[in-house]
């Protein structure tokens, strides 16, 4: 019998459970913060009716959270189909998936809303690093870590190829940058600003680095593109 093992598991039992009921107080707490704005857009989103809902932030932020049961259930579907057929690290590779879904689109949904002069107003460009970043604010700051932070903290769970702080920060700058690419040229009535790309890029490694972890075994888990040598015959 493994005594080492069967001590290990209840500790690390209750470390996840910690977690979890850590991770359950915090998006109490958020909830309860931002409740008045959120009941704001209820009416108008649950009417189904796309101005006043799904053209501004807090809307977005309400469906995303009403959608949160769907995505639990999708990922434990996944999971299940993985599992008959045999596959290996089913839940983790089926929470990344919807994870990396759920937690970027209302995200990139709400930085490409067009501004009141949409299609009149000419593309803004900021080039110079760190200069808006004073205008920002904590809460602007915040909201652009936020934006690929789902991307990067599950992406290497799922991909052995981005099990790399590099090639995580790559990511998030390129996906960034698409994005500003796209205000621009779309005349959204946004600023372009080489700080959002390097906010963005800044969210998805340090989400990256708290999932470092799991990650980490995902590279190890995947199959080596060495060839294997030949067994040696008898004789």
């Amino acid at each position: 019998m493994n005594r080492s093992a069967s001590l290990s598991a209840p500790p690390r039992r209750t470390r996840g459970t910690v977690l979890a009921g850590l991770a359950i107080l915090g998006l109490a707490g958020v909830l309860f913060v931002v409740r008045g704005p959120l009941l704001m857009s209820a009416p108008r989103c649950f009417a189904g009716r796309w101005h006043g809902c799904y053209d501004t932030e807090n809307g977005v932020l309400l469906m995303t959270l009403v959608a949160l049961p769907l995505a639990a259930l999708v990922a434990l579907a996944l999971a299940r189909v993985r599992r008959a057929a045999g596959g290996r690290s089913a839940w983790r590779t089926s929470l990344a998936e919807v994870g990396m879904v759920y937690g970027t689109v209302p995200f990139v949904w709400i930085t490409m809303m067009p501004g009141p002069g949409a299609g009149v107003v000419s593309g803004r460009v900021s080039l110079i690093p760190f200069r808006d970043l004073l205008t920002m604010g904590p809460l602007g700051i915040g909201g652009n870590l936020l934006v690929f932070a789902a991307l990067g903290f599950f992406a290497p769970m799922r991909f052995a190829a981005l099990a790399s702080v590099p090639r995580i920060l790559a990511l998030g700058a390129g996906c960034s940058a698409v994005i500003e690419i796209a205000q621009y040229v779309l005349r959204l009535d946004r600023v372009s600003s080489v700080d959002d790309v390097l906010v963005n890029a800044a969210g998805a490694v340090l989400a990256a680095l708290a999932s470092r972890r799991w990650w980490r075994t995902t590279a190890a888990e995947a199959p080596s593109d060495r060839p294997r040598p030949a067994p040696a015959s008898a004789g």
